[in-house]
């Protein structure tokens, strides 16, 4: 891993922890503010590179993402640590809300409460993906790609998975052609 520091096992433990027990609604960006920026163990682009894998995978997100990330770092023992890490709070805290919903679930309070935490999820994806872009610079194809497939996504509620098949190999196109563009003599 390139310009970053490779964390042990414990410390991968630890870094998803706080990920996972802070991340109510917003792992990704909360992941992306503990790697990059608070611990310095990944890049922007290697974050950004693995994040983009982990999110045509199967599976939740940040659950990918924490079993990739931990075995490149320490294979298997790697992938359990952070695994591990990112699920133990958010499973001990959805354990105490079933209890507490099961008692005071039809209040209006908690549906408003809930309705609340869902914005602020929201507003922190989204300044999280802003921030990765523009400390990425993605070319304009790119950004014009981005804000295609939002508004698909958004507004006309287009299937993820129609949205990947025809994308991602425009996305995936654009890419190879301008690296191929860089490339010394060509």
């Amino acid at each position: 891993m390139s310009e970053s520091r490779t964390p042990s096992p414990g410390e991968l433990f630890m870094g998803f922890l706080q990920i996972g027990g802070l991340a109510f609604g917003g792992a990704v960006a909360w992941a992306r503010q503990v790697l990059v920026d608070s611990r310095g163990w990944m890049t922007e682009r290697e974050y950004a590179e693995l994040l983009g894998l982990s999110q045509v995978l199967p599976g939740p997100n940040i659950g990918n993402f924490a079993v990739m990330y931990g075995r490149r770092c320490h294979g298997l023992m790697g992938s359990l640590a952070a695994v591990g890490g990112f699920f133990l709070l958010p499973l001990c805290v959805v354990l105490g809300l079933v209890v507490v919903w099961q008692e005071f679930g039809q209040n209006p309070w908690i549906g408003a409460f809930m309705k609340g935490v869902a914005a602020a999820a929201a507003g922190m994806a989204l300044g999280a993906a802003l921030k990765s872009g523009f400390r990425l610079k993605p070319p304009p194809e790119q950004i014009l790609a981005i804000l295609v497939i939002a508004a698909l996504a958004a507004f006309w509620r287009v299937p993820l998975p129609w949205i990947i098949l025809v994308f991602a190999p425009i996305c995936v196109g654009m890419s190879l052609r301008r690296a191929f563009a860089a490339r010394p003599g060509a």
